[in-house]
């Protein structure tokens, strides 16, 4: 499981990804993490298989190593632990989620 504190510390460690999962909709009405990618979950898993210039040219960034760390945030943590398990499954090795997501964000934001 990723922390807040790991969370809000992402911007500082370029080599870590932070994947939104909501869908656009969502981050219109609240707003973002900052420093991360939105794939909404439905689309993940198209997404962790395109190829690396694909990715980059859709995501603004490489795309992440096996091994690289993926840290999944949605609202309320449900959907990123689904996605943290679906990149396991593709092969990520260091997938995990923000259980608090959006909600503890917001809250400790205040």
């Amino acid at each position: 499981m990723a922390t807040y504190e790991e969370v809000k510390d992402i911007p500082n460690h370029p080599e870590k990804y932070l994947f939104d999962v909501r869908n656009e909709s969502e981050l219109k009405e609240t707003g973002v993490l900052p420093a991360s990618i939105n794939i909404p979950l439905t689309e993940l898993e198209k997404a962790l298989n395109l190829p690396d210039e694909v990715f980059a040219q859709n995501y603004g960034r490489e795309k992440p190593a096996v091994d690289a760390v993926l840290i999944f945030s949605c609202k309320a943590g449900g959907r990123a632990a689904r996605a943290a398990n679906l990149a396991s499954t593709l092969g990520f090795t260091n997938a995990k989620a923000y259980a608090g997501s959006w909600t503890e964000w917001q809250a400790k934001q205040s």
